[in-house]
């Protein structure tokens, strides 16, 4: 049975206010009096009140001024008006400051119950929207991972099944996808959750840096080794390790990975003592390991190792019914970060955010959206406020070598973020250091 709402009467005349408050309590309603409207707003500041029956004409505050003034304190409380002065115009005004509807003295015990059944019913629909609307929120989100399109859910699926075992897990998608979500994903909803997730960035690193990294060295390994360091592998034992951008790394690296993979042990740099470890592996590459397979930069040993399952990750242009969700996601976590109150969008800039082509996907949606909310500075985002305008898209389909087209990527990002290097690094899913190598490399040059 669906539980009586609690019932505020504000009524100056104490005749009305005691004949509403014995039909009501009655009926086995909790019931409220207030005489005038300073009264009845200083208890709805105090208390919960889910129905109010509230006079039009009062001495002071009046019922339509503490009608907004109650939906300023509470807006969720439905509000009744009572009056003998029934007029079209009193009846809209007062529906227009949020009153549920209005009976016109004198009126019987029925026609209130008659309308506290439809407040009821009405909360019930609402309360039935939010709860769709928070499953379906549901469905389009996995962890940190949103996207309502077919391909995203998925994604989803195959990470409900994949997640429980102990497959290595191949991650391939350009950058800027989401490829270390998928991965936090996939450790987080599996039994080792509760023990280390640790990512390493291949392409970020030397060779001889990675190996190191990956490996740890002990005490006098080489020149500056002052102390035994644990590798990354050490550090995941009973956990998962993330290597990303797996394709970037060296063919001597790619053996000793390939041994950790099938023995489970590894010898630190400068160490003769094999260490055993228990840890899954997943890895993340923006490259084609097949075609690096055929020109023998990958091996196809460490290739089918790594490729037990394989999930791809679209880019954000082949899927843009998930644009406005990503959008509005975005929003509610930068202005979360931010401590201000949530802002919206305009279906304008919504609009331009769909037909952009985001070369550098989810990442560079967020980054949008993130600038968009400190430059705009409004309760909305606006067209003005995006750093693109209408049209700009991909590069053109007329670029066809891979470093052409790689050369122009990077410029469209550079113009994009107006030659800021960490945001363009960032966009790229590169470090500092390989972009200012790669604007030498093509001399790329500002404007």
């Amino acid at each position: 049975m669906t539980k009586k709402p609690r019932i505020l009467i504000v009524d100056d005349e104490a005749p009305m206010r005691e004949s509403l408050n014995d039909w009501l309590k009655e009926d086995g309603y909790v019931v409220g009096l207030a005489a005038s409207g300073r009264e009845a707003v200083d208890m709805v500041q105090k208390g919960t009140w889910e129905v109010m029956l509230l006079d039009l004409k009062m001495p002071g505050m009046d019922g339509l001024e503490t009608l907004r003034k109650v939906k300023e304190v509470s807006p969720e409380v439905e509000v009744i008006m009572m009056t003998a002065y029934a007029t079209i115009d009193t009846a809209v005004q007062a529906m227009k400051e949020g009153a549920f509807d209005y009976l016109v003295k004198p009126f019987d015990p029925d026609e209130i119950e008659i309308q506290i059944k439809k407040i009821l019913s009405h909360q019930e629909v609402v309360l039935e929207n939010i709860l769709l609307r928070k499953k379906l929120e549901e469905r389009y989100q996995y962890d940190e991972i949103v996207g309502k399109s077919d391909c995203m859910q998925e994604i989803f699926e195959l990470i409900d099944r994949v997640a429980p075992t102990d497959s290595t897990v191949l991650i391939t998608g350009e950058s800027g996808t989401g490829k270390e979500l998928i991965a936090q994903a996939i450790h987080g909803n599996s039994p080792r959750a509760y023990q280390p997730f640790i990512a390493v960035s291949c392409g970020a690193l030397p060779d001889t840096l990675l190996e190191s990294e990956l490996f740890g060295y002990e005490k006098g390994a080489f020149s500056g080794a002052e102390h035994t360091k644990r590798g990354r592998f050490e550090m995941a034992d009973q956990g998962t390790l993330f290597l990303d951008e797996i394709g970037d790394i060296s063919m001597k690296t790619q053996v000793d990975l390939l041994r950790v993979l099938q023995e489970k042990e590894f010898n630190r740099l400068g160490g003769e003592t094999p260490i055993q470890v228990d840890v899954r592996v997943l890895a993340a590459t923006n490259r084609n390991l097949e075609n690096a397979i055929q020109e023998r930069r990958f091996r196809k040993d460490l290739y089918y190792r790594l490729n037990v399952i394989s999930i791809h990750v679209p880019p954000l242009r082949e899927r843009k019914e998930d644009i406005p969700l990503l959008a509005k996601t975005a929003i509610r976590k930068c202005c979360m970060e931010m401590n201000k109150e949530e802002v919206g969008i305009s279906p304008a800039a919504m609009k331009r955010l769909v037909d952009y082509e985001w070369p550098g996907n989810v990442r560079e949606l967020q980054n949008v959206i993130e600038r968009a909310i400190v430059i705009g500075g409004g309760q909305e985002i606006r067209p003005k406020d995006l750093p693109f305008q209408p049209g700009e898209s991909r590069p053109e389909e007329d670029i066809t070598s891979l470093k052409a087209m790689e050369r122009h990527h990077i410029s469209k990002i550079l113009d994009h973020t107006q030659w800021n290097i960490s945001e363009a690094a960032r966009i790229l899913g590169i470090d500092r250091q390989t972009l200012y190598n790669k604007i030498e490399k093509y001399d790329i040059r500002r404007g």
